[in-house]
């Protein structure tokens, strides 16, 4: 029996992606990636309320008697539609459905959420963190890459998110991380890797340059060798707050992981949940607390919900 064929879903963002890839990586795969677009007013609507038709996409999502995928795997509000629409004309099609669909999860085969969103039902697969595309083997292929434009023994990595719903990611507050990098690990010696993500705004990175170019090396653009490459080569690594998918992925490197806090505009409850999760488990403290080294299993959970839902695929 050859690959399955899994027709990815997402509305195009690097952490939808991230999570729709690395549950087809982890379930052998080969697969296609679908961009969705929901028309006005459509795009405004909850999913509950939105009829599962064609008519509320953009660009039709056509699948041809030799083309049908044997899984889809979305991720968003704006893919939960074109899903159900298409197991609905194709019911042997494998649904799995990535973040809460916000309908009735009969809707799906399955449903693979962070623990700290508490979702509850017999299709539902709990992850702890998000799951992503992130791989050891990748970051340890990727160190060479930075190699040449940083010297050192003792590096420090900061992966910078970017604004959100719950975080500002004001000048301000990137500044008061930098200064800490430059007392707690500049100080005594690291050379520091800035890495941008693609919700860093421009600003950022120019300040980022300015403020700590002299300390290392800053990546002015999105890279994802360099992110790789930036795992590697740490001692220790930093990520803002703002993303759960970034600090879940860093998790992967098995490196000792600070999470560099900004004031929350918004009740960030779901976030709160997650950070003391990663605490328990031994793989995060906060940004300023001691310096010192410590291990965890490395964290890849997509392979290991993979696993779980292989038998419920054959079947």
């Amino acid at each position: 029996m050859g690959k399955l064929k899994a027709l990815l879903l997402t509305e195009g963002m690097h952490g939808m992606i991230s999570q729709v890839e690395g549950m087809a990586k982890a379930l052998h795969t080969e697969y296609s990636h679908k961009i969705v677009r929901l028309s006005f007013p459509w795009n405004l609507v909850p999913p509950k309320l939105t009829p599962i038709s064609q008519i509320v996409l953009k660009d039709k999502i056509y699948i041809t008697n030799n083309e049908i995928p044997d899984l889809i795997i979305s991720c968003g509000r704006k893919s939960v539609i074109p899903s159900i629409f298409l197991k609905k004309k194709n019911p042997k099609i494998f649904t799995i459905h990535i973040q809460d669909p916000k309908v009735d999860f009969k809707n799906f085969d399955a449903i693979v959420a962070p623990e700290h969103d508490n979702l509850k039902g017999d299709n539902i697969y709990s992850s702890k963190g998000a799951i992503h595309y992130i791989t050891q083997a990748e970051i340890n292929e990727a160190k060479k890459y930075l190699v040449d434009k940083i010297k050192g023994e003792k590096i420090v990595s900061l992966i910078l998110g970017g604004p959100n719903k719950y975080y500002s990611f004001n000048s301000e507050q990137i500044n008061n991380i930098f200064n800490q990098i430059k007392s707690i690990f500049v100080s005594d010696g690291y050379k520091v890797i800035i890495i941008p993500s693609m919700r860093t705004p421009r600003e950022i990175i120019n300040l980022a340059i300015k403020e700590m170019g002299s300390c290392g090396h800053v990546v002015n653009r999105v890279d994802k060798q360099a992110y790789l490459s930036a795992y590697a080569l740490a001692n220790y690594v930093i990520v803002t707050c703002d993303s759960t998918s970034m600090i879940s992925e860093a998790a992967t490197s098995g490196k000792p992981i600070f999470v560099a806090h900004m004031k929350a505009k918004k009740n960030n409850y779901r976030f709160k949940r997650f950070f003391e999760l990663f605490k328990q488990m031994g793989i995060t403290r906060d940004l300023g607390e001691k310096v010192e080294h410590w291990t965890y299993n490395k964290h890849n959970e997509a392979q290991r919900i993979a696993l779980e839902l292989k038998n419920k695929i054959e079947n």
